[in-house]
């Protein structure tokens, strides 16, 4: 009996406890910050692996056969368009020269006379132009011996920066053998690959100047201080990475950048109306971005967008909203 009214007793409390926890439970209200996704004009950055090239850079090579008797610059140095660079042994093209100077010189005494005994009809017409054929094969082969003669001394082709040497003070040398590089870095040219898909954003959108300005990011991760500009476009589409080659041109008056470097160049895009969203308001399953939308009751929903591209803070959206959602 009393373990009866003891139970009793227990349920009674307990009863009277649940209610009263339910008479003071208040229903929590969670607020939530919306808003619609903003449509304005902005532009993003691309960034391309780039590779930096000299705007003339070319092997100079010996013309001539011989021992290398001078050099008169050194690796690394500025040479001027012109400027002595090598000298091969000149003793056999030099006699080869004279040689042919003095048989163009008898040559020219032999027809002078034979003119003087034409004119006097003591020779024929035909012997005379006879003697002047032999001058003219006299002087052809004098002006040989000279380009010969002349193809022992190395000049620099146009102003640039030596690269080291490939052979030393006295080699034998043979015709067609490296003896340096020569490149003018007072241009640069930069070549960067670029997608399809944004190629035709460029050629859709290049009537605008500033599209067509580039910066480069050196390997330091430094921009580089002057501004470049694209030029050229190759003809066809690389078909195994689907990419095609853009060349951009920058100005290097401090000599700074240098034949062989790499980089990245940084492009800015100009986009209109681009809907913009902040990157908080999204979340991502299966690598699928999604949003929460407000419907006209109130109610919140999600809804897959597809992003094409993002700033800092923010993502542009390419479908799935609208701004006035």
């Amino acid at each position: 009996m009393n373990k009866t009214r003891i139970m009793g007793g227990l349920f009674l409390a307990l009863s009277l406890a649940a209610c009263g926890e339910k008479k003071t439970e208040k229903e929590e209200e969670v607020r939530f910050l919306v808003s619609s996704p903003l449509k304005i004009d902005t532009s993003i950055t691309r960034e391309y692996v780039c590779q930096i090239r000299s705007i003339q850079h070319v092997e100079l090579r010996a013309l001539e056969k011989g021992y290398l008797e001078q050099v008169f610059v050194d690796e690394g140095q500025a040479v001027t368009k012109g400027q002595h660079m090598f000298q091969i042994m000149p003793v056999i093209y030099n006699a080869e020269f004279q040689k042919a100077q003095a048989e163009a010189n008898f040559a020219e005494i032999e027809y002078q006379n034979t003119k003087q005994l034409a004119d006097q009809n003591v020779v024929s017409a035909t012997e005379l132009a006879m003697v002047k054929a032999k001058l003219d094969k006299a002087k052809a082969e004098q002006a040989l011996a000279q380009a010969h003669l002349k193809f022992t001394e190395i000049r620099a082709p146009f102003n640039g920066i030596m690269d080291h040497l490939q052979v030393r003070l006295g080699s034998l040398v043979d015709e067609g053998d490296l003896l340096t590089t020569l490149s003018d870095n007072s241009q640069m040219w930069v070549y960067f690959n670029v997608p399809e898909a944004e190629y035709l954003d460029y050629k859709l959108d290049s009537v605008e100047e500033n599209y067509k300005k580039v910066q480069l990011k050196m390997a330091n991760h430094q921009l580089f201080d002057h501004t470049g500009v694209v030029k050229t476009i190759e003809a066809d589409f690389n078909n195994e990475t689907g990419n095609i080659a853009f060349r951009a041109t920058f100005p290097n008056p401090a000599g700074l950048l240098r034949h062989g470097e790499t980089g990245n160049i940084v492009m800015h895009v100009p986009l209109k109306n681009a809907l913009l969203i902040p990157q908080k308001a999204t979340y991502e399953i299966l690598e699928k971005k999604y949003v929460f939308v407000v419907d006209k009751e109130h109610k919140v929903h999600p809804r897959e967008i597809k992003i094409e591209s993002e700033i800092p803070d923010l993502y542009i959206v390419q479908s799935g909203i609208t701004e006035n959602d």
